[in-house]
């Protein structure tokens, strides 16, 4: 077994391709994989914004090369975002 690092680096991997190969290309996830993967795994944080268009704007902000779908290093831009506004949300809490 891996170090804890290892594990989630293998985590991301994991979630990516078990949605990215759905249709299309296997390798990149599509408007509606990546709808569908915002839902099945960020649904808490999904929930928390009451605009019904964020996955649409969130597709747009991480198609750096307007091909229509996400790679693989687009979607570490999002995981590394979204995990760097987790952290300063939980040391504000923390610290107060």
């Amino acid at each position: 077994m891996g170090s804890q690092l290892e594990m989630a680096m293998e985590g991301l991997i994991k979630v990516f391709h078990s949605y990215s190969s759905k249709e299309g290309d296997k390798y990149k996830l599509s408007k509606s994989e990546l709808k569908s993967l915002l839902q099945g795994e960020l649904g808490d944080i999904m929930c928390a914004s009451k605009d019904p268009l964020v996955a649409e704007k969130i597709m747009a902000d991480l198609d750096e090369n307007r091909d229509g779908e996400v790679d693989f290093q687009e979607f570490v831009v999002l995981v590394a975002a979204l995990t760097v506004a987790c952290n300063e949300f939980f040391v504000e809490r923390l610290n107060n």
